[in-house]
């Protein structure tokens, strides 16, 4: 019944606010974090109004790969740093970093207005984190998430730990499913503006906006192919909630489903397929068609209710809101292996976005949002301003 309600209600949750079998199934019902790689991080000398040290721990222990420690403990590894004035009133921040028999690792400094040392202390994290895991950081991405407070609804940027939001549009009006252009230049929604449906597609850096589909009935859960040139969404012009995908340049919408059943949520995969909820097998459960339609195949078989698909940036996962009794869990289904597993306790998960690792997912979950690894090892609480839900990770920076 949920499945319904949200295609023919879109509001429904801001109103109840305050082609094989997998093989394998895995139940992980919480996140469990490992102790971590010692390290120890000293205060930053100098007089910078932020606390970079403290930013930087907190990076590194959202990783779940790393344990920070004071700088009296021993660890494996060593941060120490300062951020002094520099010109035209900013500052310049140098730092170290050390193995355990006093190695050089990172020795690095960065001049920057005072107003960026925030950002630059991601950017240390960043380092930090690809020199010992040679992988790539998530400090200094960002995510968009929709917020609801005092009847106003904001569409709100901010830093990947929730600091710095930027409100980037507010409406009177519902804002539904928040999705980032591949390059992180733009963002499509729903908006109701005018009390009717229609996607917008706004450039986060300019506010410029247009919208891109008022066709008649639900206009609903864009999502950009990986070239940035399209999007697919949902359209009920027909008479039945249908795939559709727009090219941006031509304007032209191209029907990519035709059945009686609810076809909605639609995503693309890198290889141009695309992947959407269907209810069409008597529950909502996921399918993949081809770049231009044609027959569908199922992809999931867990339970009855499987929806709300996202893609992994690689293509090898597809995550999901899957539903058991009464309780709403995220899961993932790993294309390459066929195992399914569910990630979080469950309660009213809904929403997952993946991280552009590839290896986080952040949901909402009824009392805000949350982060859960695709392995189910590490899962946190992120402290975001108002009622936030719908968050959508954006790609690494341009």
């Amino acid at each position: 019944m949920k499945f319904f309600l949200k295609i023919l209600v879109l509001t429904v949750w801001w109103l109840s606010l305050g082609a094989a079998h997998a093989q394998i199934t895995l139940d992980i019902t919480k996140g469990v974090e490992g102790s971590g790689i010692p390290i120890a991080i000293a205060p930053f000398g100098g007089s910078a109004p932020e606390n970079i040290a403290g930013i930087v721990a907190a990076d590194l222990k959202q990783t779940g790969k790393f344990a920070p420690q004071p700088p009296q403990v021993r660890a494996d590894y060593a941060v120490v740093g300062q951020a002094a004035p520099g010109g035209s009133r900013g500052y310049i921040v140098q730092f170290q970093l050390t193995g355990a028999q006093g190695g050089q690792l990172l020795n690095l400094s960065f001049d920057v207005p005072a107003n960026q040392l925030r950002a630059v202390a991601h950017r240390i994290s960043d380092l930090i984190y690809e020199k010992l895991t040679n992988e790539k950081g998530l400090a200094g991405t960002r995510i968009a998430y929709v917020a609801l407070g005092r009847g106003v609804y904001y569409l709100v940027v901010s830093d990947a730990d929730g600091h710095n939001p930027q409100v980037i549009l507010r409406s009177s009006q519902p804002i539904m499913s928040p999705a980032w252009s591949p390059d992180g230049s733009k963002l499509a929604y729903v908006s109701f503006e005018g009390r009717r449906a229609q996607i917008i597609v706004q450039d986060v850096y300019t506010g410029a906006r247009r919208s891109v589909s008022a066709a008649p009935g639900i206009n609903g859960a864009p999502s950009w192919s990986p070239d940035g040139r399209r999007l697919v969404f949902t359209l009920s012009q027909d008479g039945n909630p249908e795939i559709y995908a727009l090219d941006l340049a031509s304007q032209y919408p191209t029907r990519l489903t035709n059945s009686s059943s609810i076809d909605t949520e639609a995503v693309w995969l890198p290889d141009g397929s695309i992947v959407f909820t269907s209810d069409r097998g008597g529950s909502p459960q996921l399918y993949r068609i081809g770049p231009g339609g044609g027959s569908p195949q199922r992809l999931t078989f867990q339970g009855n209710y499987n929806a709300r698909p996202t893609v992994s940036p690689d293509g090898r996962y597809i995550a999901m809101v899957h539903q058991r009794g009464s309780r709403f869990y995220i899961a993932v289904l790993d294309l390459q292996t066929r195992q399914f597993r569910v990630l979080t306790s469950g309660g009213l998960d809904e929403s997952p976005s993946f991280a552009p690792d590839g290896k986080t997912i952040i949901y909402s979950n009824g009392r805000g949002v949350a982060t859960v690894s695709v392995d189910g090892g590490a899962s946190r609480e992120i402290a975001l301003r108002g009622n936030a839900r719908d968050a959508a990770w954006a790609p690494y920076g341009r």
